[in-house]
């Protein structure tokens, strides 16, 4: 006999607030249905009252852990429809900064999943290693999260020597504290039989899905912004890119590991390499009406910002697509076959930000037209509906 059980919308496994419903018989799950939408905040509306210097600044805010990609990715938007040139120095910057996210993020998501399967002490060895990296922040930018250092043509906190050699040291110390990560990941029995052969997802399925970051690579797909669309230094620097086939919760995991040595490589490659010099360009007039498109590699895969440029120096359209919200489809096909104990394992090791993912459209019913609804009409609609004056 069969029966729906939901984790979600709140749930202690769930860091934010989100709908599974899994039909389950017995302990197997035969069918999954996601509901997202509970962290809608309407910040691409919200972008379009803004100035581009305002902007900056609210999609920092559209994730807490992926704070520094999401403005790098607008403003070189930016720069490219006004033909802006970061110099050499703040192309570099942005690298180093974007790499130590990278370890930082990957270092949380794992303690996390230590947490869900049981193993605690993961947790806590993943976060400790994690902290040196958010002091450093704190050292360059004044702040351990939202490190508001990208700005439209450069960056406002430069890497001073001291600075940088701080960083070298903490990365040092993160790459030997790796190695114990490594060693649990690939060797301890408990791990392995929470993880092997758990929510696999196949490297056919992948391409269908079109899943994005660790969660592609995890599956044998060979993709990766900074390869395939360069950005920032990622050209003047040289790594890898690596791919595991097995497709399952364990691939996605030791994925993330591999990609923290290659992050720490591009980091030291950055600092030996920074060039002297002005970390900001003049800036330029913003000319409306001129669209762009740039694409970066999160932590979580492959972030997409869309810009239309209007009047008033404000945005006339700005579209942003995160990487959780292609890589939550695929979890439909990871979760089925598996048992409810698997399924938190499995949803997180896609590392799924919500916050990221609940966008919104209006959409009529009976032709499938789009509406674009102005901020007063949205207003009477809501009053009307919920029984306002």
């Amino acid at each position: 006999m069969s029966c729906v059980i939901p984790i979600g919308p709140h749930h202690p496994a769930l860091k934010e607030s989100e709908l599974f419903k899994l039909t389950v018989d017995g302990e197997e799950i035969v069918n999954a249905e996601i509901k997202i939408g509970y962290n809608h905040r309407g910040i691409e509306k919200l972008a379009e009252n803004m100035t581009y210097d305002q902007v900056v600044y609210l999609v920092e805010r559209i994730c807490g852990i992926c704070s520094n990609i999401h403005p790098l990715c607008f403003v070189q938007v930016i720069e490219d429809i006004a033909e802006i040139e970061a110099p050499d120095r703040a192309r570099f910057i942005r690298t180093i900064i974007a790499e130590l996210e990278r370890l930082h993020s990957h270092l949380l998501w794992l303690g996390v999943l230590g947490h869900v399967i049981g193993f605690d002490t993961l947790l806590m060895w993943s976060w400790k290693i994690r902290e040196p990296i958010l002091d450093i922040f704190e050292e360059v930018t004044g702040n351990r999260r939202h490190y508001a250092i990208n700005v439209i043509g450069g960056v406002k906190w430069d890497i001073s020597p001291e600075a940088a050699s701080k960083i070298l040291n903490v990365v040092k110390e993160v790459r030997k504290s790796l190695d114990k990560l490594l060693n649990i990941v690939t060797r301890d029995s408990t791990t392995l039989a929470r993880l092997r052969n758990i929510g696999v997802l196949s490297k056919h399925d992948a391409k269908k899905f079109c899943v994005v970051g660790p969660t592609a690579r995890g599956s044998g797909l060979y993709i990766d912004a900074r390869k395939d669309h360069p950005y920032a230094a990622y050209k003047e620097v040289s790594f890898n890119v690596p791919t595991v086939n097995d497709g399952d919760v364990w691939a996605r995991t030791y994925v993330r590991i591999l990609e923290m040595v290659e992050s720490i490589s591009i980091i030291e490659q950055a600092l030996g390499a920074l060039p002297a010099g002005p970390i900001k360009a003049d800036r330029k007039e913003i000319p409306p009406w001129q669209e762009g498109t740039r694409v970066s590699e999160a932590p979580r895969g492959e972030d997409l910002h869309f810009v239309i440029t209007g009047e008033n120096n404000r945005p006339w359209r700005l579209k942003v697509r995160s990487p959780s919200v292609v890589n939550v489809p695929s979890l439909t096909k990871m979760l089925p076959g598996y048992t409810v104990a698997d399924s938190v394992a499995i949803i997180g090791s896609i590392d799924p930000c919500f916050s990221c993912t609940d966008r919104v459209a209006v959409v009529k019913k009976d032709d499938g037209t789009k509406m674009l609804y102005e901020f007063d009409e949205l207003v009477k609609m809501s009053r009307k509906k919920y029984g306002g004056v």
